[in-house]
This record gives C-alpha cells, structure tokens and sequence, in this order.
C-alpha cells in the first residue's frame, strides 16, 4: 500500500453498513482465564486459515460488537475480536481491580499465544488506538500493520476537553453533564464523577454512569441520534465505560505523559494508516495531527463531514480501504 503524507478522503455515499463488508457469523468463540480475577471473552470470524487481524475496542470499557467485524475482508482476514477487562461478556464486569494498559498489553499477547497467532494485523480507533499504539511499542515483532482511528493519547490536556472543553461545542450536553456535580467542583469533575462511579451504593453508580454515557453519545456524532443515545445508558453498558473510563483518567495514565509520541520510533517501520474525521469532538483532530507530525511515514486520512463514530459512512469507508490495502502484507 502506498503510504502518502497526508490525504483527504472522499466522502463515502449511503449508510454505514454499505461502506462496511456484510454481517458474518463468528467460526468460534471463547473464554481465556487471565489471572485469578478476570476472564477474556474472544470471538473470530472471516477466514479460519487467513491472516490475523486483532481488533481493540474504545472505551476503555466500551465493549466489542459483531459490527466490527465488518471493517475486514472475511475472504482474506482471520478477525480476532475480544472484549477488553471489565466490560463486554469478559467477566468480572465493570471490575477495576488489576485493570491496567499493562495488562490489556499482557492479555493482547496471552490470546496471541492461545490462538497460536505469529504476527497480526492490528486495528484500534479511539481508546483502541492508544492500546494499538502501547501494544505495538512493547511488541513491535508481532505487528504486521496498524489503522488507528480517531487518535487518542492519554494526555492531561485530552482528558480536561473530554470533561469540560467539549461544551464549545456542545453546550447542552456538558451542561446536562455537569449538572450532576456540586457548582464547586464543575472546573474539574472528574475527582466527583469517579467517587460516584466507584460508589459502594449500586444506584449511586448507575445514576453517574448513565449521565456519563450519555455525555459522551451526545458528543460523539456529527449528526444527532438520541437512539443511540437511549442504547448507550442501558445500564448493562453504562456502568463499564463510564466506570472503566473514569479509573483509567485516574490511575492509568502514562509516564511520561508524551509516552507514545516518544516512542514512535520504535514502531516507524510498520506500515501503518490514521484516519481522523475532521469534526471529531471526542478526539480532536489536534491530536491525530500531533501523531502524524511526530510519524510522517504513516499515511494520514482526514475525512471531511465526518466526528468521531466509526460507523458514520465516511469513517467506514476510510477504515475498510485501510484494512483492503493492507490484504497485500503477509504474516510471516
């Protein structure tokens, strides 16, 4: 695939699923015993003899959906989804305990071993490309490519604009937001919203979870979709990305901060393809440019009329003429 410096993607035509390849049915699924307290649950699909690709969800604590598996060629790609410690059917759900970028990294090459995986294809938008960029950086050897949507680093200065900048744009949602906060502490409401999340009074929990979830849906499409919305705070799904999310901002964050860009060095080589919507709210385009500047060998996508979803049309599109380009790279 040629890698260009920067390009602008045309904007794809009708829905999603028709910039996506058709709904197929995983060939198996299974549970992998981590450590004394969490279980992986996985799923593959597509071609039981072709090459792996890894798929990592967003969140942390977002989950993974049969959608995503329609991102690959299922002639020519082996696709390896699970989900990640704490959310989706991995057990135990919502559980902050041992629950660290570390360990999503350690678990990454736990199912690479059980699956007898040599070296994969990586693929990881929004929280799922920090996890792309930290597992490719401790792992380069087991890479055979990264798409990486909707950059996120982990930084101090993303993670204020998720809690209190993203009302520049959507004022409504933030204040709905930031309306479950004492006035005292609305400035930096994450210390609150994490006390909430981590409650020992289930109702507690659920209440800052759902308003949490809905912050982030409300600011995550170009275009309004209060279905979405509805679904998002289903509390079977609120609970783990709002809680997951929150103890990751807390306890998570790297050292040093610029950890990622200050090791891209380590991953240069790989052929690699970052495709940012231009009107990202969740993950400002800023940050994916921060990463192009610091990568320039990586091919840079921005794709106009487009926020941060990964099922808004033009986004697919860009993502499946990623991973078409990348049918050309061999595992061994």
């Amino acid at each position: 695939m040629s890698l260009k410096p920067e390009t602008t993607a045309p904007e794809a035509q009708g829905t999603a699923a028709s910039a996506t390849y058709p709904p197929l049915d995983a060939f198996d699924a299974g549970t992998l015993e981590l450590d004394d307290i969490h279980t992986m649950h996985y799923e593959q699909s597509g071609n039981p003899d072709g090459v792996p690709v890894v798929f990592l969800h967003g969140g942390p604590g977002a989950g993974s959906s049969p959608r995503h598996r329609q991102f690959f060629d299922p002639k020519h790609y082996r696709i390896v989804i699970f989900d990640q410690r704490g959310c989706g059917k991995s057990t135990p759900h919502a559980e902050l305990r041992a629950n660290t970028t570390e360990d999503l990294i350690a678990d990454i090459e736990k199912l690479r071993a059980h699956l007898g995986l040599d070296r994969c294809h990586v693929f990881g938008g929004s929280w799922g490309s920090t996890l792309a960029l930290a597992y490719a950086i401790a792992h380069p050897q087991a890479v055979i490519s990264l798409v990486l949507r909707g950059i996120f680093l982990m930084t101090g200065r993303e993670i204020d604009w998720f809690l209190t900048g993203m009302g520049t744009i959507f004022p409504e949602a933030q204040e709905n937001f930031l309306s479950k906060v004492p006035p005292e502490a609305r400035q930096a409401p994450l210390a609150h919203y994490y006390a909430q999340l981590t409650s020992d009074d289930e109702r507690t929990r659920l209440a800052a979870a759902q308003a949490w979830a809905a912050y982030e849906t409300r600011c995550c499409l170009l275009r309004p979709q209060e279905d979405l919305v509805a679904m998002s705070t289903n509390p079977a799904d609120a609970l783990p990305i709002a809680r997951i999310e929150a103890h990751y901002f807390v306890n998570n964050r790297f050292k040093p901060e610029n950890y990622l860009l200050e090791n891209i060095g380590r991953i240069r080589h790989i052929p690699s393809v970052i495709v940012q919507g231009r009107y990202d709210v969740i993950c400002p385009i800023e940050t994916a440019y921060a990463l192009h500047k610091a990568w320039p060998e990586a091919e840079f996508v921005v794709v106009p009329e487009a926020g941060h979803s990964a099922f808004e049309p033009a986004i697919s599109a860009a993502l499946v003429r990623a991973t078409d380009g990348f049918r050309s790279l061999a595992a061994g």
